[in-house]
């Protein structure tokens, strides 16, 4: 078997993604990268080195697609993922494209149709659904744990928040839309598939809570220092210094999620909090399912079947061992799914559809909260593209 030759657009804090895709002679090789900044594909040189003395370095997209490779990894800032999505579909090749697909519904919906009028695969990067947690967690639903799926919450602490979010383009909201769908667009996507239907009506509140008002800035974006993430320095939150020029996203989000099954849903983001971690609740017709911590040794997965008053150790207790690797293991674990998809095609834990339904569902949830709470409708898929993908293409 041939190593599927592989090329990497972007080479930012993602970057390293596509490193997982650089196995010579184990099924893929790592062909050509790509990024707009010189130094950032000279800093990425070391994650390379099975297939360094091979590797083609580009600053233009368009140079990379036009190469030999068979599959992309795209892992560039949010608002290019439309138009790279696009090209590399167009230009034939298996796309992996970093969640989430783009930052629109009109973008994802683009992407989609795309891929399906020229039959080139599509993968999007939810990678927390191979997350351990996440996999126990829904395998619990799907063995009637909880009997019938009535309301799924989640509480996600984003406690590097004023680190990871708020020192680049992830601040701007012409860039992210806003960080219900940067961030969120993970946990929407978990919720959606626990409780197994995407959003259709939506109502949020929200708002710029804490890092609106600290006034150091950096004065343009470019590569971060050395320093950047500081997590004794960078506390309390209103510490942080080096903020984006532009900081006009939210810190603090509340949604609550009418889905198309009747499930109702509830999501709570909040990038100040002191520690980091996503709190799952899955309460059926008969239980309820609930993580503690989401990756690394002590996570733990509970459920209660019985009537009790406070009862903090549950019925049964799942012990989610740590597999290491980016993500909880999961990040080497998508990137085995996408090499074989590219080769072979067929079923994945990931969808497309379920990608665009995550930013439909961010999209709406964003305008409800910047329009004073007012309930917005999802705008659904058009049925032949949801046809198209339902057969696993």
């Amino acid at each position: 078997m041939e190593d599927l030759r592989v090329g990497v657009i972007g080479l930012g804090l993602r970057g390293g993604l596509g490193a997982l895709a650089d196995r010579p002679g184990k099924g893929s090789r790592v062909v050509a990268l790509c990024d707009v900044d010189p130094a950032a594909l000279a800093r990425a040189a070391g994650w390379y080195r099975g297939s360094a003395a091979g590797v083609a370095r580009y600053t233009d997209h368009r140079h990379l697609l036009a190469s030999d490779v068979d599959a992309v990894v795209i892992s560039t800032p949010d608002d290019t993922h439309e138009e790279l999505a696009v090209a590399a579909l167009e230009a034939g090749k298996a796309t992996y494209v970093e969640k989430p697909l783009a930052i629109s519904v009109e973008g994802c919906d683009r992407i989609l149709a795309t891929a399906a009028r020229t039959g080139s695969r599509l993968y999007v990067g939810h990678n927390m659904r191979h997350m351990p947690v996440v996999q126990v967690m829904r395998d619990c639903v799907a063995d009637g744990l909880v009997g019938e799926v009535q309301a799924v919450w989640c509480r996600h602490f984003v406690g590097h928040g004023g680190d990871f979010y708020f020192k680049d383009w992830h601040a701007d909201r012409r860039r992210t839309t806003g960080l219900l769908l940067q961030k969120g667009a993970h946990d929407l996507d978990v919720i959606h598939w626990l409780a197994g239907a995407p959003t259709r009506r939506v109502t949020a509140m929200g708002r710029l809570a804490v890092y609106g008002d600290i006034e150091d800035r950096q004065a343009a974006e470019g590569m971060r220092p050395a320093s950047w993430f500081d997590p004794a320095r960078n506390w309390p939150p209103t510490a942080q210094t080096g903020l984006n020029p532009v900081v006009d996203v939210e810190d603090l989000s509340m949604v609550l999620l009418e889905l198309g099954n009747g499930v109702l849903a509830s999501y709570q983001q909040c990038h100040f909090t002191p520690d980091y971690w996503r709190n799952y609740t899955v309460i059926g017709s008969a239980g309820r399912l609930e993580n503690f911590g989401d990756i690394g040794h002590g996570t733990v997965v509970r459920l209660w079947k019985r009537r009790a008053d406070y009862d903090e150790i549950g019925d049964k207790v799942w012990r989610i061992p740590d597999r290491g690797g980016g993500h909880g293991g999961a990040d080497e674990s998508i990137m085995a799914e996408f090499l074989e998809f590219a080769r072979n095609g067929g079923r994945t834990l990931t969808s497309p559809v379920a990608a665009r339904d995550a930013v439909a569902a961010a999209v709406a949830a964003t305008c409800s909260l910047r329009s004073g709470g007012q309930p917005v409708e999802v705008t659904p898929l058009d049925a032949e593209l949801a046809a198209y993908f339902a057969g696993g293409r």
